[in-house]
């Protein structure tokens, strides 16, 4: 019998031949073949399993270890392609990201940003947002299109931008425009007058500087000293000076029977945000305030102590003048007239409401001086005359965004600062853009080294900060609900440096992580120390005299801090963390280096926060530029790349029963009788609840890494099987069996072979031109029985190499404990907002009604009792906040 049966011919037949009853002897040479693999497989496996396994266990641990990153990813994509790169992850990513922030390129990018004006809506500030989008297109990998990626907010392109960020697969950015309405000043001016209206002194009110500060002296009076978001218009009174313009401060003058109807009141920076101080003058009558920088507030740096004044010396430049917002932030920040929803061309606007009634300036010390001699003791007591003409009217500015795609698309991460100053603000903000630079060539670095992200990132350059978190707002206000089903933290830069001390703030979900996070971070200027020892740094400038008031002051708000148990403050307003803390409900964090009394003068808003200020005075060298820059690095990358989100909700909700307590305390000096016990059983509940999601989170993270070591394991012990019989199928002269390392990207692959391919192992034959030959029905089958072989087959050995369901449940299981997690901060949201300031609507925390940017907890509650003295209020708001509680224990249990 010459003719071979055609199941046994090279080429495939057309059609299915007819059953042979049996297969000659010598025509089983391959079955031999196969039998003789199958033993060598089987003989290279014992001796792995035998006599290497410890060997190859510890390897395979080290190969989890190694591509832990690409591991993870695969079990979190829902598209992703096999790199046959180490993928850098967890601490080796962190590793590579901490070599790459330098104090010379810090340097380099100061100088870019601080040396010339760029406040908000200005063609400066314009520049500033077109070199930060090159900034992040060249550093993120992102094509420049030929024309500028520039949109205006609330068009199709503007809305897509930002709503299409969970399906990009490449990184990308762009410039978003809002027409807020703010202003700009005309002229302005302050006099004293004699008995007959005649001015007898005018005030120089430009910030008179010289050349010893290059870019102070040729900037001087480039934009002019003066209050954004002022009342415009004219006004003459007596002078009363009202301290700092506190509350407190307005309250003492009432009691002292101090007429202010009409008056012009002065009051020194410092104790709460300039607006407020103009809200008090303007709710007790006054026609203008006028606002100075006292160098009383300045500590032991003063010239009563010998220190030369400013550009000769650290202390304060007697001609410096801080300029700012009279926006009242504590009623709501963003666009006085778009309460509530974004700045568009077209919008409908309406009469702000948070904005003042009479006109304001910011004045020097040398100013100051002269007119407080009005109304000493033996002081002439004359009429003053205040002007200041302003140009309302809506001006556009420019919020550069980024976005750096992630495995998990819809989990997001923000990371903000904001880029416009008053003048060159080498301090403000321009330091915190410096150290954001640096964060931005670190994840370069990573993307170039085959870094992903696991969670999807937004970076965010905002505009008009200094206004009022305009830019940041609108954008808040734009995308609520965006936000809220897909951002999951928000970490906020303002100014990184201007003296020597570290001070951080966070919802107190993120306060152990962010310490975390510093106490990794070297000390920038002490050896052996780290980044939170810098906590309790002060500066080096010493004197017998300081101010006992502005000492207390000082103190109390340090208390503040000091007062929370991981050191790590609350926040409350007065940055771009506002509108995602108080609005949306997202877990946020700040921090930089801060001034003390002890510190060279950092000129707040001046002229003289310049470049030159800050390489003398501010951060010789920037080395804490730098350490900022790492500290906002690592925690960037651990929310993005953590399995579980670093949210702790149990320090969280026991620091709600220590609110609580205060408010108690408080409630204890009242005539107010209000029963607690309903709010602390809640609080307590909430406190139960989350201790099991701790249990939780620990158990669906620990799940899916031992599934993931064991898929290591066992696809290391392939490989070492598939490389050790390549050697052996090479003794006997034959080609080594497909082993394809691209399979790992097909959805039911993960080992030898992909899903895609017909079923190639069970032979390894070729046809003529070296291709492989799929499977040959058994003779006798039919050709659908072809297609139903293969079918079971793969299935088998799929499930065999990637056990897909439990897999499927371990991240779904994960999945659902961060979004309790996310949800937590959500849920002190209140639609209704708090009394008098809808806008703001957490009730755990908010900037109190009166500090503007200090935080009050349980604001609605605390001021029921502290402000409005009323025990129906007190009890509706403890009714409130008790039922936030209890939702928010049913969200968060599992």
């Amino acid at each position: 019998m010459d003719e071979k049966p055609t199941f046994l011919t090279k080429e495939p037949p057309n059609e299915i031949p007819v059953p042979a009853t049996t297969v000659p002897r010598a025509q089983r040479g391959p079955w031999l073949t196969i039998r003789i693999e199958t033993i060598l497989k089987l003989a290279v496996l014992a001796y792995l399993l035998v006599f290497t396994h410890r060997h190859t266990l510890n390897k395979a641990e080290e190969e989890l270890e190694v591509h832990e990153g690409r591991w993870i990813a695969r079990v979190f994509s829902d598209s992703w392609t096999w790199s046959p790169r180490k993928v850098l992850y967890g601490k080796k990513a962190e590793k590579v990201f901490l070599t790459v922030p330098n104090e010379e390129s810090a340097i380099k990018a100061s100088r870019q940003y601080a040396t010339k004006p760029h406040m908000a809506g200005t063609p400066g500030d314009f520049d500033t947002a077109k070199d930060f989008l090159k900034l992040l297109q060249t550093e993120l990998g992102i094509n420049a299109p030929s024309k500028l990626p520039l949109f205006s907010a609330g068009t199709p392109e503007s809305r897509s931008a930002t709503l299409n960020i969970t399906s990009l697969k490449e990184p990308t950015a762009w410039i978003d425009t809002y027409y807020p309405v703010m202003n700009t000043p005309l002229d302005h001016s302050i006099e004293i007058l004699d008995s007959g209206g005649n001015a007898v002194w005018t005030a120089e009110l430009e910030e008179v500087a010289d050349d010893t500060d290059p870019e102070a002296g040729k900037y001087f009076d480039a934009i002019t000293t003066w209050h954004g978001l002022s009342r415009g218009g004219s006004a003459k009174g007596k002078l009363v000076y009202a301290n700092y313009g506190r509350k407190e401060d307005y309250d003492a003058l009432v009691e002292q029977g101090v007429d202010m109807n009409g008056s012009i009141v002065i009051t020194r920076y410092g104790g709460i945000f300039r607006g407020l101080k103009v809200k008090g003058a303007q709710e007790h009558g006054a026609a203008a305030c006028l606002i100075y920088s006292d160098p009383r507030d300045d500590g032991t740096v003063t010239a009563e102590n010998g220190y030369a004044p400013y550009p000769y010396g650290p202390a304060r430049n007697p001609n410096s003048v801080q300029r700012g917002s009279t926006q009242f932030l504590s009623i709501y920040p963003g666009d006085p007239t778009t309460p509530g929803y974004p700045s568009y061309e077209n919008s409908t606007r309406t009469n702000g409401t948070n904005i003042p009634s009479i006109p304001s300036l910011p004045i020097s010390w040398a100013n100051a001086r002269v007119l407080l001699e009005e109304i000493k003791e033996g002081g002439q007591n004359r009429t003053i005359s205040v002007v200041n003409n302003v140009d309302d009217k809506v001006i556009p500015i420019w919020n550069v965004m980024a976005v750096v795609p992630g495995h998990i698309k819809d989990e997001i991460v923000v990371v903000g600062n904001h880029r416009d100053a008053w003048v060159m603000g080498a301090t403000d903000p321009s330091s915190g853009t410096v150290s954001v630079h640096e964060v931005i060539r670190g994840l370069g670095v990573l993307l170039r080294h085959g870094w992903t992200p696991l969670r999807t990132l937004v970076l965010a350059s905002w505009d008009a900060e200094e206004y009022g978190l305009i830019g940041s707002t609108e954008w808040g206000e734009d995308f609520a609900d965006w936000i809220d089903e897909h951002v999951v933290a928000y970490l906020n830069l303002d100014s990184s440096v201007s003296g020597s001390r570290f001070r951080a703030s966070a919802t107190p979900s993120l306060a152990h992580f962010v310490r975390a996070a510093a106490e990794e971070v070297p000390h920038p200027t002490k050896v052996g120390k780290t980044l939170w020892d810098a906590t309790k740094d002060s500066g080096v400038l010493t004197g017998q005299h300081i101010d006992a008031e502005a000492l207390a002051v000082y103190e109390e708000t340090e208390l503040q801090a000091a007062a929370e148990s991981t050191g790590v403050g609350v926040l409350g307003s007065g940055s771009d963390y506002t509108v995602f803390v108080q609005r949306t409900g997202v877990a946020s964090a700040n921090g930089g280096f801060g001034s003390t009394l002890q510190d060279p003068v950092y000129h707040y808003h001046s002229v003289f926060d310049s470049q030159r200020w800050q390489e003398l005075y501010g951060d010789p060298g920037f080395h804490r530029h730098v350490a900022i820059a790492k500290h906002l690095g690592l925690q960037t990358l651990r929310l993005t790349d953590s399995i579980i989100l670093p949210i702790n909700t149990t320090h969280h909700a026991f620091e709600l029963e220590k609110y609580l307590n205060k408010v108690e305390s408080i409630a204890s000096t009242t005539s107010l009788d209000v029963d607690f016990t309903d709010l602390r059983n809640a609080i307590q509940s909430l406190q139960k609840t989350s201790l099991r999601l701790d249990t939780e989170k620990a158990a669906a993270e620990k799940k899916l890494r031992k599934l993931l070591h064991k898929f290591a394991r066992r696809h290391f012990i392939r490989r070492k099987i598939h490389r050790a019989l390549c050697k052996l199928w090479k003794l006997f002269g034959k080609d080594c069996p497909s082993h394809d390392a691209s399979s790992l990207s097909a959805p039911m692959s993960l080992g030898f072979g992909a899903a895609d391919k017909p079923f190639e192992c069970s032979r390894g034959r070729k046809n003529a031109n070296g291709a492989m030959l799929p499977v040959k029905p058994r003779v006798g089958h039919a050709g659908a029985k072809v297609h139903e072989q293969r079918g079971e087959e793969i299935e088998a050995l799929d499930k065999r190499r990637f056990p897909f369901k439990k897999f499927r449940k371990a991240v779904k299981r994960v999945r659902d404990v961060n979004q309790k997690l996310k949800a937590f901060e959500r849920g002190f949201i209140h639609e209704d907002g708090i009394k008098d300031r809808e806008w703001y609507r957490n009730l755990d925390v908010a900037p109190g009604k009166w500090l503007g940017y200090g935080a009050t907890t349980f604001p609605a509650l605390t001021e029921a009792f502290t402000i409005e003295k009323n025990t129906t209020l007190a009890e509706y708001e403890m009714k409130r906040l008790q039922k936030l509680v209890e939702n928010l224990t049913d969200v968060i249990k599992v």
